[in-house]
């Protein structure tokens, strides 16, 4: 057996075992901006980071507040905000239209990557 035969049937396996978990590989959330379950003063925009470049047209998130200060029966209200793509590509910015008010909030997210299978998740913080 050549020595580049040898080393073919080496790297052959390698490589694919490499492209195979490349392929399905799925977004996750690396971190965001108030990190999660902190509490902050009213963040002007929140911030998620992922682990891989998002297909934006496919991607969403959405500002909930779940909780207030002295109302133990609030019910969840969606906050008006947009969301954008940020320049690095792996990001979503959300910017509420308003300053939040001190209470507890839940950022829901569902993103896609290039691998096309979409991924939801959430991250929540309080506002003092």
């Amino acid at each position: 057996m050549s020595r580049s035969h040898l080393v073919g049937k080496l790297i052959a396996p390698l490589a694919a075992s490499l492209f195979a978990s490349l392929a399905f590989a799925h977004p996750s959330l690396v971190s965001s901006i108030p990190a999660d379950k902190s509490q902050v003063a009213a963040p002007a925009v929140i911030e998620l980071k992922f682990s891989e470049k998002l297909m934006l047209p496919f991607s969403a998130a959405s500002l909930i507040m779940t909780g207030m200060p002295g109302m133990p029966n609030h019910g969840a209200m969606k906050v008006s905000a947009s969301v954008a793509g940020a320049s690095d590509g792996k990001s979503l910015v959300v910017t509420p239209a308003q300053a939040l008010a001190p209470g507890f909030y839940r950022v829901e997210y569902r993103v896609v990557s290039s691998d096309t299978h979409p991924v939801s998740g959430s991250m929540t913080f309080q506002v003092k």
